[in-house]
């Protein structure tokens, strides 16, 4: 018998909670496509670049709206202390890989354009 009460969303509160995030995910969704349309295309030369960052961005908003869908299926403070948990383990390992992703590619890009072409064969 399970003696933690649990805290079980009513049902005309789960449906309006799900509506406001499909508002919020139809908002999400129409700034990004404002916001595609202001990033220059090629950040520092490499197109890439600008589309890693809009692709990483878009998958931490669609991880958050996927948390944010199942806390609202949580029925009692253990599962919703280990989704919190692991929304936040996963959201950090994920901040680590694409900064480290970004930041070798960045580092990439400046090295390759501080290279000085030769012409001629100059020789020292």
């Amino acid at each position: 018998m399970n003696t933690t009460p649990g805290f079980e969303i009513l049902s005309g509160m789960r449906k309006m909670t799900e509506q406001s995030m499909e508002q919020a995910r139809t908002a999400i969704n129409g700034y990004f496509q404002f916001f595609q349309r202001g990033v220059p295309r090629d950040v520092m030369g490499v197109p890439e670049l600008s589309n890693k960052v809009l692709g990483y961005a878009e998958r931490n908003v669609a991880s958050t709206f996927e948390f944010a869908q199942r806390l609202v299926q949580v029925t009692n403070v253990q599962d919703l202390a280990m989704l919190q948990m692991e929304f936040i383990q996963a959201q950090m390992q994920a901040m680590t890989e694409q900064a480290k992703d970004l930041s070798e590619m960045t580092t990439r890009t400046v090295m390759d354009s501080a290279k000085i072409p030769t012409k001629g064969g100059l020789s020292s």
